[in-house]
């Protein structure tokens, strides 16, 4: 592991554990054993920092969901275990999610892959998923942004209301209800 990463991932930690907020290097320095400089040197200022925490946070759940499906057959035990994957970090990403997923709202310039990866990869994903299950193309870029929202959703629900099992039950529900739909039309 280089220096770099090896400060990145005590930074994603840290900001998974105190929010982001208006947290300067030198705080962020402070909580995981370094110096300010060091940051700079690495990432070139606070806002390529978080650029760089945003990216190696969603490059994880992407190669998480990409591991799941390259494993199961059934695209739905895949997205039925993501969600589980996801659920489960919940109480420790969730917060960090949002407030980045705040910044992306912003067009803040260190959210910018975030914003581009909301706007396209995800949905691009999902939809190439629906697309090999046999969904038109409409169908399912609109399948692919339901789940989404779905997705979503029921995270800021689990993170603000705790409610797992509502949330689970919820997921388990659209899961089923897609499922049926794509059975009936095919």
């Amino acid at each position: 592991m280089t220096p770099r990463e090896d400060l990145l991932g005590r930074a994603v930690v840290w900001f998974t554990e105190h929010g982001v907020g208006d947290t300067s290097l030198r705080t962020l320095a402070a909580g995981i054993g370094t110096s300010h400089r060091m940051l700079n040197y690495h990432f070139g200022s606070r806002a390529g920092l978080l650029g760089a925490v945003v990216e190696a946070v969603e490059r994880a759940e992407r190669e998480t969901l990409l591991g799941l499906a390259a494993t199961h057959a059934d695209p739905f035990e895949a997205g039925a275990l993501f969600w589980q994957h996801v659920a489960d970090r919940a109480a420790v990403f969730a917060p960090l999610f949002f407030e980045l997923a705040t910044h992306a709202m912003r067009a803040e310039p260190h959210a910018e892959p975030l914003r581009a990866w909301f706007a396209e990869g995800w949905s691009d994903a999902l939809s190439d998923a629906y697309r090999r299950l046999g969904v038109d193309g409409d169908r399912a870029a609109t399948l692919a942004l339901q789940s989404l929202a779905m997705a979503r959703g029921l995270l800021f629900e689990v993170a603000v209301t705790g409610d797992r099992a509502a949330a689970d039950a919820a997921m388990d529900g659209w899961t089923a209800m897609v499922r049926r739909e794509l059975e009936e039309a095919s």
